[in-house]
C-alpha cells in the first residue's frame, strides 16, 4: 500500500484519507507499508515512530532511502530511522518558518498570501505561479450574502447564525473548509457548517474585499485597508452584522427540531406550548402533538382536559389553510441598498484614522520620521472625511422587492424548517381545542394568522377534523 500526493507527511497518519483507513483496519489486512522515504512517513517523530508501530506488527516497512526493509527491532537501524525522522522534523520545523516569513513579506508589500477566504478566489495566470489578482467566486458570495441577508432582516430573532448553519448542512452546501478543498482540487471531507463559522465570516474585514491577517484589514503604506477585491459586502453592512450578532438575541430561539409545529402549536385552553407525544388512530398508535400541562402541574391548567391531536393530520391542515390564504401571493424579500456610498466612505475614513490613532497610542509612531508621516495623513484623511461629509448622501437601507414566486411555491420548494419559517414569517399561531368535554371546541384545531401590518389579516381560520381522541 502507498500514501496519495498532495497530502502533506506532517499530518497526523490516521487521519490521512488514503492511508487511515488502513491503519484503522476498515480496509482488511495488508502486507506492509512503502514510501519514498522517511519523510513521507511523517514529520513529526513521535508521529512517524507510531506509524512505524503500527506497520511493525509482523508486517514489512520499505522506503526508497534505505536499502532493503526496515528491521527497528535492530538497534542500529532503529537509530538510523529515529535520526531521519528528526531530520525531517527540524526540515519541516524550517519550511513553516519561512512560510512565515514569506507571508510577512507579503502582507507588508500589500500581496496576498495563503488561501483566499470563503467568498474569493485567487487567480494565477500560470499553474503555480503567484497570484495575479484575487476575485469573486460567484457561488460561495451567493451562500454568503444569502444567509447575512436572512440574518439582518429576520424580526423575530429566531434565525440565528446556528440556524443558519444548520439549514446549509441540511441542504447540502460546502461547509467553507470542505469549498477551499474543493477550490484546490480535492475531494471534500463532510464538515459541517457551525454558528462561529458564520459569525466568522461576517465579522471579518476579509469579508469586505481586504487583505487581511487574522481577521483585520492590513493597512497599506497610506494608512488604509489594502483592498485585494469587491467586498461581499459593505461597511454598514458589517456595521449592522456585528451590532446583530454581538448582543443577545431579542427574541425567542428558533425551534430545534425539524418539525413543521415545532414551536408554534399550542394549547387553545391554557395556551401552553404543545409536546410530542403519541395517540390512538384508525391506523394504531401514531405521533401526535398534545398538552400536558396538567400532567405537570402548571398553574392555571388545573381545568385543561389536556387536548391532543394526530401530528400528520395537523400538518395537512395547517398547509391547506396556509395555502388556500397565502400560496397565490407574490412572495417578496428585503434587499439592502447600499446607497450611493457616501456612508460607507465616511465609515471607512473614520475606521482608517482611529486604527492610527490607536497606533500612536500603542506608540507605533514616536520616531520624528513616523511622528511627521502620522501627522501628514491623519492630517489627509481628515480632509478627505471633511469632503465625505459635505457630499449629499443618499441614505442606505432595507426595502422590499417582489421575486415573481408565489408563496405556494417558497412552501413547496422548501424543507420542513423552510416551511416553519414561512410560518413564522405570516405570524401563524396553531391552536388545539378538546374534541369533547365541557370545554370543546368544534372544530378542534384553530390556526390563527395574524399579520400586525395589516388588521385585515387577522382571523381565525377553522379546519374540521375527525374527532379520534378523547
Amino acid at each position: 500500500m502507498g500514501g496519495r500526493l498532495g497530502v502533506s507527511g506532517a499530518s497526523d497518519p490516521l487521519t490521512r484519507p488514503k492511508l487511515g483507513p488502513w491503519l484503522k483496519a476498515q480496509r482488511g489486512p495488508y502486507d506492509g507499508l512503502a514510501a519514498s522515504a522517511v519523510d513521507r512517513l511523517g514529520r513529526d517523530v513521535r508521529e512517524g515512530l507510531r506509524l512505524a508501530k503500527e506497520t511493525n506488527a509482523g508486517r514489512l516497512l520499505l522506503t526508497a532511502d534505505h536499502p532493503g526493509f526496515w528491521d527497528l527491532d535492530d538497534p542500529s537501524q532503529e537509530i538510523e530511522f529515529n535520526a531521519k525522522l528528526f531530520g525531517a522534523q527540524i526540515e519541516h520545523r524550517n519550511i513553516r518558518t519561512r512560510n512565515r516569513e514569506r507571508a510577512v513579506q507579503a502582507r507588508s508589500a500589500g500581496e496576498v498570501a495563503g488561501r483566499p477566504a470563503y467568498g474569493f478566489v485567487h487567480v494565477r495566470l500560470a499553474h503555480g505561479g503567484k497570484v495575479d489578482h484575487t476575485e469573486n467566486e460567484p457561488e460561495s458570495e451567493a451562500v454568503a450574502r444569502e444567509f447575512a441577508r436572512r440574518l439582518l432582516t429576520d424580526g423575530t430573532g429566531r434565525i440565528t447564525v446556528d440556524s443558519e448553519a444548520a439549514r446549509l448542512t441540511r441542504a447540502g452546501v460546502l461547509s467553507p473548509s470542505d469549498w477551499s478543498r474543493v477550490m484546490y482540487g480535492k475531494e471534500p471531507i463532510g464538515g459541517r457548517w457551525t454558528g462561529n463559522v458564520i459569525k466568522r465570516i461576517c465579522l471579518s474585514d476579509a469579508s469586505l474585499g481586504y487583505l487581511t491577517h487574522k481577521g483585520k484589514a492590513v493597512l497599506g503604506p497610506d494608512g488604509h485597508p489594502v483592498r485585494i477585491a469587491p467586498g461581499l459586502w459593505d461597511r454598514a453592512t458589517q456595521t449592522s452584522l456585528t451590532k446583530k450578532l454581538t448582543k443577545a438575541p431579542a427574541g425567542p430561539r428558533a425551534a430545534k427540531g425539524e418539525l413543521l409545529l415545532s414551536g408554534g402549536s399550542f394549547c387553545g385552553i391554557c395556551s401552553v406550548r404543545l409536546y410530542r407525544s403519541t395517540t390512538t388512530h384508525k391506523s394504531g398508535v401514531v405521533p401526535a402533538w398534545a398538552c400536558k400541562a396538567r400532567t405537570e402541574g402548571l398553574k392555571g391548567s388545573e381545568e385543561c382536559p389536556q387536548p391532543v391531536a394526530p401530528l400528520a393530520e395537523m400538518d395537512e391542515i395547517v398547509e391547506r389553510r396556509f395555502l388556500a390564504d397565502f400560496g397565490p401571493a407574490e412572495f417578496s424579500e428585503r434587499v439592502w441598498e447600499p446607497g450611493n456610498g457616501v456612508a460607507q466612505r465616511v465609515a471607512d475614513l473614520t475606521a482608517d484614522r482611529k486604527r492610527l490613532r490607536d497606533d500612536r497610542a500603542a506608540g507605533l509612531y514616536d520616531s520624528p520620521d513616523d511622528a511627521e508621516w502620522f501627522r501628514r495623513e491623519y492630517a489627509r484623511m481628515g480632509r478627505e472625511l471633511e469632503t465625505a461629509k459635505a457630499t449629499p448622501e443618499k441614505p442606505a437601507g432595507w426595502y422590499s422587492v417582489p421575486t415573481g414566486r408565489r408563496v405556494a411555491d417558497e412552501w413547496r420548494a422548501g424543507d420542513t424548517v423552510a416551511r416553519r419559517e414561512l410560518l413564522e414569517a405570516f405570524s401563524v399561531r396553531v391552536l388545539l381545542f378538546p374534541a369533547r368535554g365541557p370545554l370543546k371546541r368544534d372544530p378542534r384545531i384553530e390556526v390563527t394568522i395574524v399579520d400586525p401590518k395589516a388588521e385585515e389579516l387577522a382571523d381565525v381560520l377553522e379546519a374540521a377534523m375527525a374527532p379520534d381522541t378523547p
